[in-house]
């Protein structure tokens, strides 16, 4: 099972770049890094928290770490259109030597859409665009040209070049509705959602499900998942941050992070992405990613 750091984009760039060298020297797989251009208020990280913008990021990071797989946690589709991501991803994947993950979503996040006069469509029609926007993406960095007339999308004889490195870029979709497992089986190369084990095996069945109804092997596609991460001393505190924290999480010792941990590496999981927005700061945070490396992921990697 692979490791890798997700790291928010809401710290200064000096910051972000320290996490992701130190994740490099000391072993990790991968650094991912969100889209999003404002906090989500309501939210845990205010509306006015500043945010770097993660197109740059990613063509930043892939210039500036040397081994890891680079990728996006993940594109919102409604931000760009779809041609110019494929643009940009194929730029990343030359910059980076061929380490690039094209991470893609839908798009969700409302303050963004409001603030920027971007449209944000009911959800079966996010995903309507969504669909087509994978396709053309896959063909313009796979195909010599690309014509499409859809709904949302027109391209007619479109060019993406150069191609990037990679023979096929990998495309990953974050989803977890049954649709959008429909999506990822027929298009995508990976697939990821939050989620502890249990979740993330009732939903990985589901994809496997969908893979057999189009006739696909669902050994093809790469799975991962990331849950937020907290250690701490005891176990009393780690119950107390979960009762208190809607969302996923594995908080505790390392000893029960392992057993987590564990539970991952038993339903076949690719990937297990750590968020360090939980962390801490500065040497703080680099102590933390050792930890976990050193004490909880060992026995699995």
């Amino acid at each position: 099972m692979r490791f890798s750091l997700w790291t928010s984009a809401n710290q200064p760039w000096s910051d972000l770049l320290a996490a992701a060298r130190h994740a490099e020297a000391t072993g990790w797989d991968g650094v991912w890094v969100a889209d999003h251009f404002m906090g989500n208020a309501p939210g845990p990280v205010p509306a006015d928290t500043p945010t770097l913008e993660a197109g740059s990021l990613v063509a930043a990071l892939g210039a500036s770490v040397e081994r890891v797989r680079i990728g996006t946690l993940v594109y919102g589709n409604t931000y760009r259109h779809p041609a110019v991501l494929a643009n940009m991803a194929a730029t990343v994947d030359h910059v980076s030597g061929g380490r690039f993950v094209l991470g893609l979503g839908t798009g969700w996040q409302v303050n963004e859409h409001e603030q920027y006069g971007i449209e944000l469509p009911p959800v079966g029609a996010l995903v309507d665009r969504f669909e087509e926007a994978i396709q053309i993406v896959r063909s313009l960095l796979r195909e010599p040209t690309t014509t499409f007339s859809g709904e949302h999308y027109r391209l007619t004889g479109a060019l993406c070049e150069p191609k990037p490195v990679q023979d096929r870029l990998p495309i990953l979709v974050g989803a977890k509705g049954d649709r959008m497992l429909g999506i990822v089986a027929r298009f995508a190369d990976e697939w990821n959602t939050w989620g502890l084990p249990g979740h993330i095996a009732e939903r990985s069945a589901a994809l496997t499900r969908r893979c057999d109804a189009v006739g696909r092997d669902p050994g093809e596609i790469a799975r991962s998942a990331q849950a937020l991460v907290f250690l701490t001393d005891d176990d009393g505190e780690a119950d107390r941050l979960a009762r208190d924290i809607p969302r996923p999480l594995m908080a505790g010792t390392p000893e029960r992070l392992r057993e987590v941990v564990a539970g991952y590496a038993d339903i076949g999981l690719d990937e297990l992405i750590v968020p360090d927005f939980t962390l801490g700061t500065g040497a703080q945070k680099l102590e933390a990613l050792d930890r976990l490396a050193r004490e909880v992921f060992a026995d699995v990697r």
